[in-house]
């Protein structure tokens, strides 16, 4: 979700997921694949803004496919609990859909549940809170393009507010290097935007290298709004991350 951007799911859709995964499972177990991914970033940027306060934070997650599209998972990240009340973890579970539309074009949508399991009760925090979501993902040249949406509607955990949140990547490699650039570009309407007026653009540009199996990256990270140190300024972060 720093990751960038984190991946995004419905009730609906999950119970869907299982019943018509269930069967061919049982079939042919092939037809599942599990993958996961471990991270250790020096700041965790969520649409701009650290929810860890501007110090490192431990990432993961595990991910469950099915070769008809539907999947679904789990990601954590440590948050910065000094004066929070979301408290000390970040629990993301999510399942959807993705596929090809054609050889360029791919769609994913889903629906995703941000979890805080450990919240300060102390201020009657009920801080989880649901967001539907949906891309579309193209090659464009030797660039990957995604454009993308999600909107939490009002829940309480929202103050009773609802989210829009429209967003822009811009991805490609280097020919016969381990290098690779992307830049994004997110556009914020409703309760979670750094500005007064209730809407905000945050964006980023960074580059990554793969090594052994291992990812190292470092990224410039901005939004719109008062510059807070450790929430809002902008900051140049890196990474370390795997998967498997």
């Amino acid at each position: 979700m720093t990751v960038s951007f984190r991946s995004l799911f419905a009730a609906t859709v999950l119970a869907g997921t299982a019943l018509t995964a269930a069967p061919a499972m049982a079939q042919d177990e092939s037809d599942i694949s599990v993958s996961a991914n471990v991270a250790l970033v020096s700041d965790y940027r969520f649409r701009g803004v650290s929810l860890s306060g501007g110090d490192f934070a431990i990432q993961g997650g595990v991910d469950v496919a099915h070769s008809s599209g539907f999947y679904v998972g789990t990601w954590a990240s440590s948050l910065d609990e000094t004066g929070s009340v979301y408290g000390s973890t970040e629990l993301d579970i999510y399942g959807g859909w993705s596929g090809a539309l054609t050889d360029t074009l791919s769609v994913d949508v889903g629906m995703l549940v941000y979890l805080y399991p450990d919240a300060d009760g102390d201020f009657g925090c009920n801080c989880d809170y649901w967001e539907p979501y949906a891309s579309v993902t193209g090659a464009v040249g030797p660039a990957e393009v995604t454009v993308g949406v999600a909107y939490a509607w009002e829940q309480s955990s929202l103050g009773d507010e609802d989210n829009l949140y429209l967003y822009g990547d811009v991805g490609f490699g280097i020919p016969e290097t381990p290098v690779s650039f992307v830049a994004h570009l997110g556009y914020t309407d409703g309760i979670l935007a750094t500005q007064a007026d209730g809407t905000s653009f945050d964006w980023s540009v960074g580059a990554s290298v793969g090594v052994m199996g291992v990812d190292l990256g470092l990224s410039y990270v901005d939004t719109q709004g008062p510059s807070i140190k450790h929430f809002s300024d902008d900051a140049i972060v890196a990474s370390l991350s795997a998967s498997f």
